[in-house]
């Protein structure tokens, strides 16, 4: 009888190279791939030539396949096939409904591996040397979508706004006008906030300033997804903060100096 496995597989934050060994390991041995937009197409070439790669991601405004279809995708595949990938950006475990499609499958009798990813949260900030914990500076990260399932803006920003944590939201590019009018509302238009696009790639961009001139500022660098949104006095490390009239190294001295 023929074994049926789901490997839930983090590609990482986009760069390919950032995938686990582990992650290509499962890819060579996989009968069907079925795997997300931000997936790097370099990473099917890990790939059996004769194994079947079918797209299946969503993008703002497109959905190849609902998540209920890829259920029953993973279902159809696994039975008739055997070793199904599922191939997601980042980590499949967050903002990557990895945990539904593995409770689907374990209902169904199909053995599940996961298989963690890098996560652009942490990953694409820290490529471009922003960390998002800080000694002295930030104790603590939340990291959150930027819109709910509804379309509204998710109600954990705004409360993770009154904090002095290190904010990074995915997903959130266009709700910047609401974000940037929440600390507004608070009164925290001084807010340092980074914009970074593509991050690990070769066309990545980033944008740095405060909320009260960040919109214009993304606007004249036309940003737009995918990108995450740093939010926090962290930012100030980065280098682009010196034309701020900020220097870094004070950041650093009040850091090392706790």
């Amino acid at each position: 009888m023929m074994k049926k496995k789901l490997s839930l597989i983090g590609a990482g934050p986009g760069d390919p190279e950032l995938i686990t060994l582990k992650g290509i390991k499962a890819l060579q041995s996989a009968q069907v791939i079925l795997y997300d937009a931000l997936v790097h197409p370099d990473l099917l070439g890990y790939a059996s030539p004769e194994s079947l790669k079918i797209f299946v991601g969503k993008r703002k405004g497109f959905k190849a396949y609902t998540q209920e279809e890829i259920h029953e995708l993973i279902l159809h595949y696994a039975t008739h096939y055997g070793h199904v990938v599922r191939l997601k950006g980042g980590d499949p475990f967050l903002f990557g409904r990895g945990y539904e499609e593995l409770a689907f499958a374990q209902q169904h009798g199909i053995e599940v591996e996961v298989i963690p990813g890098i996560s652009s949260a942490i990953a694409v900030p820290e490529l471009q040397h922003i960390p998002v914990t800080l000694r002295g500076i930030s104790e603590s990260c939340w990291i959150t979508t930027g819109t709910l399932a509804d379309g509204q803006l998710s109600n954990d920003l705004q409360l993770a706004a009154h904090s002095s944590a290190t904010i990074v939201v995915l997903m959130g590019v266009h709700k910047l006008p609401e974000i940037v009018a929440l600390y507004h509302h608070l009164k925290k238009e001084h807010m340092p906030v980074a914009i970074i696009q593509n991050g690990s790639l070769p066309n990545e961009k980033i944008v740095t300033g405060y909320m009260h001139d960040i919109l214009e500022k993304a606007s004249a660098a036309a940003i737009e997804s995918p990108a995450i949104i740093v939010i926090g006095e962290v930012v100030k490390t980065h280098p682009l903060f010196s034309t701020e009239n900020y220097h870094s190294e004070n950041v650093l001295a009040t850091a090392h100096a706790h």
